[in-house]
């Protein structure tokens, strides 16, 4: 019964939870036409390290909603759009200034911290 209890709790736990979209080409473009700091992460739903920064990446989108753009792409789901940003490693973060020039590129694991510093150096206020 305890094992059953868990698993239930795990899939309500795991449907309840939000997810931030993957981007398209044109939420990539509209984010670096926007006049603010962009931070665009490329990785899977189904790789470790970018399983681990979907909640700060999540948590990044709805504090920075309206100063920066917090943007996911599922490499799997959108294999061109990786090819096009040179993806060679997941997860990958691409940095973008307020007028869309990258600046900054990351493989690996990032933590929030890190993430935010980079796009304070980006001007975000």
């Amino acid at each position: 019964m305890r094992l059953f209890t868990a698993l239930i709790l795990t899939m309500i736990a795991t449907v309840a939870h939000a997810e931030l979209p993957s981007s398209n080409g044109v939420a990539i473009r509209a984010a670096l036409t926007s006049g603010k700091p962009t931070v665009a992460d490329f990785g899977a739903r189904t790789c470790i390290p970018c399983k681990k920064m979907a909640p700060l990446l999540e948590e990044l989108n709805r504090e920075l909603k309206g100063k920066a753009n917090v943007l996911f792409t599922d490499v799997w789901a959108a294999e061109a759009l990786a090819q096009e940003y040179r993806i060679q490693m997941i997860p990958t973060q691409i940095f973008y200034d307020a007028k869309g020039k990258e600046i900054k590129r990351h493989m690996g694991f990032m933590d929030k911290t890190d993430i935010l510093k980079e796009l304070k150096a980006l001007g975000l206020k």
